[in-house]
């Protein structure tokens, strides 16, 4: 199990904390310190059942600042989240082939 975690951010913390207080110990991955590749962000989409853009920070100022908008099409909105990885939504939780993002933390749940 992995968390795409940042520690400033309250619902990554509040996720991991809930991980925890369960008995389970994520590898916590620092996304922002260890951007994910275009093939990473794929992979988590794929896990996720979701679309790019349901995984883009979307009020992010960086998100108008590159151009990008709801009918930006997948690849454009994919290599935007390897390049800016800000842009990605947080936190998200990959066990086993799923994943879901921690928003609302206990989301993360309905991978166990």
């Amino acid at each position: 199990m992995i968390i795409w975690h940042n520690p400033r951010c309250s619902k990554s913390r509040q996720t991991l904390a809930l991980l925890e207080e369960k008995g389970h110990a994520p590898e916590v991955r620092k996304y922002l310190e260890e951007a994910p590749t275009e093939a990473d962000i794929r992979a988590a989409l794929a896990a996720l059942g979701k679309a790019p853009i349901e995984m883009m920070r979307t009020g992010e100022k960086l998100f108008k600042e590159q151009g990008l908008s709801r009918d930006s099409d997948e690849a454009t909105l994919i290599a935007a989240m390897a390049a800016h990885p800000i842009l990605i939504e947080r936190p998200i939780v990959i066990k086993d082939g799923s994943a879901r993002i921690g928003r609302p933390p206990e989301s993360v749940l309905e991978l166990f």
